[in-house]
């Protein structure tokens, strides 16, 4: 009976904390991230699946330094930051932050307009909409009721696992080049780094560490509950990138075999998907893609809305009213209503450039982020026995230099014209 009432235990407080990790790892595989690893196997074909297993053991680590920050200290990132860094290093780095991911919530509204004229819907009417109804989701929620509405709207990501399934990829070598990273040469091609840069910084972007550490604060996870929250975490991290893969391998079998190469929208993606992998994949990757976006622009402006109020000390938190965090749920608005405005204004080209970039950015600032969380959650002040074990230092670190490294080849490649 023992052992079995140990179990019972263990998956009660699992549930109870369950909830963060999915929810951000899984928001990850956003319409900026479809379109991303949409692009990575239309042009690349299996070039690019190398990254999967280095970034989803990245992706654990940070995430879990994350949610073990939130656990232990009660405090959200940006509030730590501002408390040990200084008001002046926390605002220039609110305002980095609410700048990329104002780019991250058009991209999402781009992914609800596209992804809905596949089906003869015009984004004048879905656009605003959608965006009533991500701004009333989080406003009249309560936390444990907007949770299982995000909650829900992860496991939709499946049908990326059906729609690669459909494809009828060749299982043996997307399964060889998962573990063969390419020749040295590949990396001397700017595009490719581009691309790689970009795939790294939509799976492990910023605005995640933020979000990840400000809801397991609000949802009340302790010491007690940091076990289980690291299961929330690698589980949500091993799904996410298993659908990434499964988008990447989907997109090679098809477009890059035809030569279809220029994807410009994750629906593009989509619709070139249905001659060449039928019907059922094609609706798949649709319905996909609109799941995708609006989950994610939901939780793209939340995390923003989090991050910059608790980096300058304002209230903020779901499970408060609104005349009680005033600033919150309005740049929470505003972030939802510019972001809808500007894809029912800005043409074609000009949405891509913002789609691509976000992305990139994305990746640009991330080492800015992981060195602050590594000097946080190294001082034994803060951490006390929770500081980092010397393998996630290494890995963190590792991380950091490395993304460093290709955002400043990339960033030297267009300043000496070698790339356009």
């Amino acid at each position: 009976m023992k052992p079995l009432k140990r179990w019972k235990s263990r998956t009660l407080v699992f549930l109870a904390v369950v909830g963060p990790g999915i929810i951000t790892a899984n928001v990850d595989n956003d319409a900026g991230g479809i379109l991303t690893y949409s692009q990575a196997g239309a042009q690349y074909g299996l070039l690019l699946l190398w990254t999967m297993i280095p970034i989803t053991l990245a992706l654990i680590v940070v995430q879990e330094m994350s949610a073990r920050m939130g656990a232990v200290t009660g405090k959200g990132l940006s509030d730590l930051i501002r408390e040990e860094f200084g008001l002046r290093i926390t605002f220039l780095m609110m305002l980095a932050i609410l700048f990329i991911n104002f780019g991250n919530v058009v991209t999402e509204f781009i992914g609800i307009a596209t992804s809905l004229e596949l089906f003869g819907l015009t984004r004048y009417v879905t656009v605003p909409i959608c965006a009533v109804i991500v701004w009333l989701i989080v406003v009249k929620g309560q936390y444990k009721t907007v949770e299982k509405v995000f909650l829900a709207a992860s496991f939709f990501y499946i049908t990326y696992i059906f729609a690669g399934a459909l494809a009828h990829p060749a299982w043996k070598d997307a399964s060889f080049a998962t573990i063969k990273p390419p020749a040295l040469k590949a990396f001397r091609d700017q595009a490719y780094l581009f691309m790689v840069i970009g795939v790294v910084g939509t799976t492990i972007a910023p605005w995640m560490q933020f979000y990840l550490q400000s809801s397991v604060v609000e949802k009340g996870v302790t010491r007690r509950g940091l076990k289980a929250s690291r299961w929330d975490v690698i589980t949500g991290c091993i799904f996410t990138d298993v659908v990434a893969w499964f988008i990447i391998v989907a997109c090679a079998a098809t477009l890059y075999v035809h030569g279809f190469r220029d994807i410009k929208y994750a629906a593009d993606a989509a619709q070139a998907l249905k001659p060449l992998a039928g019907q059922y994949a094609y609706i798949l990757f649709a319905v996909g893609l609109f799941n995708a976006s609006l989950f994610a622009a939901s939780i793209l402006p939340l995390s923003t809305a989090y991050t910059v109020c608790e980096g300058l000390g304002f209230e903020s938190g779901v499970d408060k009213r609104f005349g009680d965090a005033p600033f919150f749920y309005w740049l929470y608005t505003l972030l939802i209503v510019a972001g809808a405005t500007l894809v029912l204004l800005i043409p074609g080209p000009q949405l891509v450039r913002i789609v691509l970039w976000s992305q990139v950015l994305n990746g640009i600032v991330l080492p800015f982020v992981l060195i602050f969380m590594l000097l946080l959650i190294n001082k034994k002040e803060l951490m006390g026995e929770y500081v980092n074990s010397h393998l996630f230092n290494a890995v963190a670190w590792g991380t950091t230099v490395l993304v460093a490294g290709l955002s400043l080849a990339l960033v030297v490649g267009y300043l000496t014209g070698k790339t356009g």
